[in-house]
């Protein structure tokens, strides 16, 4: 029985084909693999000599995961500073609402 809810979508990763299936959308499906492709041949193209398709794998899978932490930290920072904020000015506003 299929799954209305998914959706199968053919793509090429690295000179292979995968066929996919998600409950995304299909065009969010193949950024994600043309991504991942991308970061793939970033790899290859930046090793100085030909490179096992799983190394390369595991280094672009490696690279996407510190570009993932960091937006992580980044987005905490911009959490802390956005409830600081309104830590201040809930205080700003009891202090004058008081007097």
């Amino acid at each position: 029985m299929n799954n209305p809810d998914n959706n199968t979508v053919q793509v090429t990763i690295y000179g292979k084909s995968y066929t996919i299936k998600g409950k995304a959308d299909s065009s969010y499906i193949t950024g994600v693999a043309n991504y991942v492709d991308m970061k793939m041949r970033e790899v290859d193209d930046g090793a100085n000599s030909t490179q096992e398709e799983g190394k390369v794998a595991i280094l672009a899978g490696m690279n996407i995961t510190d570009e993932l932490f960091s937006a992580r930290q980044d987005k905490d920072k911009i959490v802390d500073r956005f409830e600081e904020r309104v830590q201040a000015l809930t205080e700003l506003i009891d202090e004058t609402l008081s007097t």
